[in-house]
């Protein structure tokens, strides 16, 4: 006997997933809003520990940038945390561009501030 799900059953299971966060939306707090403050100057931050740290568009580990990922020992600018995550700006020395996202708290040092204070 083969089951066929009832699209009662599909929906049931839709909601749940949805429920749980799975499909969370990727949205970026807004930096210096309650949910995201600000780090007022900016600070100047190193990347610790091994390997690649990717980069997100919104402080989940749902939200990683596909591709865009720091190494260790690369500068950067962190503007706000929350949750044990940054908003962080990268520039690459070589070329120039620049990338803004979060990366995880822990991977980073903070080495000083960067422009005067507010």
């Amino acid at each position: 006997m083969c089951y066929r799900p009832t699209m009662k059953s599909v929906m049931v299971f839709a909601l749940a997933l949805l429920s749980t966060g799975a499909f969370a939306a990727c949205e970026e707090p807004a930096v210096g809003s309650n949910a995201a403050p600000a780090l007022s100057p900016p600070l100047a931050a190193v990347v610790v520990g091994n390997g690649r740290l990717p980069f997100h568009s919104a402080p989940q580990a749902g939200c990683a940038m596909p591709g865009v990922f720091v190494i260790p020992k690369d500068a950067l600018i962190a503007y706000a945390q929350t949750g044990g995550w940054t908003s962080v700006m990268y520039t690459n020395p070589k070329t120039g561009n620049t990338v803004s996202g979060w990366v995880r708290s822990s991977r980073l040092k903070m080495t000083g501030t960067v422009g005067p204070r507010q």
